[in-house]
């Protein structure tokens, strides 16, 4: 009996072809709009978590100067290499450390000139921020604690300075330091802040400090932890050597700064996810518009049937397969709404994700809850149409005109 019915309720859909897709657009707007809102949020959250992870896995940032700022500024004071040395000696879970050091400057090759961050690393640098030596090779032993005067350069750099030129072998000047070009880095694009992480000049730390800065100071401590290790336990150790070292009286506040990108990305990620629940739940709204729009047209059906269902009552059919009737049309109409819905909503996400930059991601959860928040949509209100043609009275249904 159901197959019929369904065989039935399609038949009808299919008569009144213009009037069933009018009604079945509520839904498919609604179910589009909800996979749509849903898959580019869940992009924007994959390529906040890429974005951070470009920074380097596993990493914690430290640097001189206060998280908090008020009247009283506390100085930033530069590290020392014996803190640096402390750290890499006393805080276990560290798999790779890079102290830097960084100035802004300008770079000249011939008559090109550009200007970028020029940093001073060590070779754990390259491991800890996840960069990649695509032409050329990194800093030797000798060349590193010898503060040789070399240089790797990223990608943005070598396209301003050099175009199809190759840089390897060549010689740039940093500031007043002829510098020779060791290597180029791969491209990492953006970073999650908007800069530019190709734009960027590597030196060997004690190069940097001897020839560009002038001094011995130590600008920030960058640490890769291990995997089996939290971050947040790595993170504590080094808060509370530095606070020994620096003699940071208990209640003080500390003049440096430990920043555990894993906690940066799951606050932004939080953020995204915050953002396509909204989206999601008012775009929702849309699908109890089509709901209404579904329960109106049943209703009209209703009427336009009376004589119909009045003969169907008058030869013997139950008012349950009456009502099963209008019911199992109501839920085609909705289920086809939101065929056509998911459809719209992953080629209208497919677009937008592709015009904004952003992974395309799929959920299927998403897609399945809003089919099936269709179909529950085609039962809820379609039921009230349908109980009213079950509820007809056989005799003044034959009379109606």
């Amino acid at each position: 009996m159901l197959w019929a019915t369904l065989i039935m309720s399609l038949r009808e859909v299919r008569k009144n072809a213009l009037r069933s897709f009018l009604t079945m657009l509520g839904i498919m707007i609604g179910v589009g709009a909800v996979i749509a809102m849903v898959t580019i949020g869940e992009g924007a959250t994959q390529k906040v978590r890429s974005d951070v992870g470009a920074l380097g896995e596993n990493m914690l940032v430290v640097s001189p100067g206060a998280a908090r700022r008020g009247p009283e500024r506390t100085p930033a004071i530069p590290f020392e290499r014996e803190d640096v040395e402390a750290i890499e000696r006393e805080v276990a879970g560290i798999k790779a450390l890079s102290p830097t050091a960084q100035s802004g400057t300008t770079v000249v090759f011939g008559n090109q000139n550009w200007p970028t961050n020029v940093i001073g690393v060590n070779e754990g640098y390259f491991e800890v921020r996840g960069y990649k030596i695509e032409v050329g090779r990194t800093f030797s032993e000798v060349e590193a604690t010898g503060g040789a005067p070399v240089c790797i350069i990223g990608k943005t750099v070598r396209e301003n300075l050099f175009g199809a030129t190759m840089p390897l072998g060549q010689r740039i000047r940093v500031k007043q330091v002829s510098c020779l070009v060791m290597g180029v880095l791969a491209s990492k694009g953006q970073a999650a802040m908007g800069g530019d992480q190709d734009d960027v000049v590597l030196m060997p730390l004690r190069a940097f400090q001897r020839r560009i800065a002038g001094n011995n100071n130590i600008g920030s401590v960058y640490l890769q932890v291990e995997d089996a290790q939290a971050t947040s336990s790595v993170q504590m150790q080094v808060e509370d050597l530095l606070r020994e070292r620096r003699r940071i009286q208990p209640g003080a506040v500390d003049d440096f700064t430990v920043r555990n990108m894993q906690e940066i990305a799951d606050t932004m990620s939080s953020v995204t996810s915050s953002m396509t629940g909204l989206l999601g739940g008012i775009a929702a709204v849309s699908l109890l518009v089509g709901g209404i729009g579904i329960m109106n047209i049943m209703l009209v059906s209703v009427t336009e049937r009376t004589r119909e269902v009045g003969t169907r009552l008058a030869i013997g059919a139950l008012a349950s397969e009456v009502l099963l009737q209008f019911l199992v049309e109501a839920v085609v109409l909705a289920l086809l709404g939101g065929i056509l819905g998911i459809l719209f909503g992953l080629s209208l996400s497919y677009m937008a994700t592709q015009s904004l930059s952003l992974p395309f991601v799929i959920s299927p959860g998403t897609v399945a809850g809003a089919f099936a928040f269709s179909a529950a949509v085609g039962v809820i209100f379609g039921y009230l149409p349908a109980r009213k043609a079950a509820r007809l009275n056989p005799i003044e249904a034959l009379r109606h005109e």
